[in-house]
């Protein structure tokens, strides 16, 4: 059986911790990765992020955080990216990524407020 893409994001925000993005922009020593497409970050980029667009997360991720512990937020412009995202870094060996559940406004809005 072929599942969906909402089944697909479905079962990996039930196997990854999904945080508020109020809540994740509380947080200090995180790193924030956007992993939006580049088109998407282009046109509107959060600051403090890095842009890693999904598709290239686990060849560059490295780069930017070599320790498995540290604590890792992903986000994209709803959520669903950032959940299959973080399941993949947790595939590899991160121990501590969340993806921000909700959309790319309340990511610039809690953002702004930090």
């Amino acid at each position: 059986m072929i599942l969906s893409v909402p089944e697909l994001v479905a079962q990996a925000k039930a196997s990854v911790s999904c945080v508020s993005a109020a809540h994740a922009f509380t947080q200090k020593n995180a790193i924030f990765i956007d992993v939006r497409e580049s088109e998407e970050t282009a046109s509107s980029p959060v600051k403090n992020s890095i842009a890693i667009p999904r598709g290239v997360l686990e060849m560059n991720i490295t780069k930017y955080c070599a320790d498995v512990e540290t604590p890792i937020y992903l986000h994209c412009a709803s959520g669903g990216r950032a959940a299959l995202a973080a399941e993949q870094l947790q595939r590899i060996g991160y121990k501590n990524v969340k993806a921000i559940s909700g959309s790319h406004d309340e990511v610039c809005q809690a953002q702004k407020n930090q």
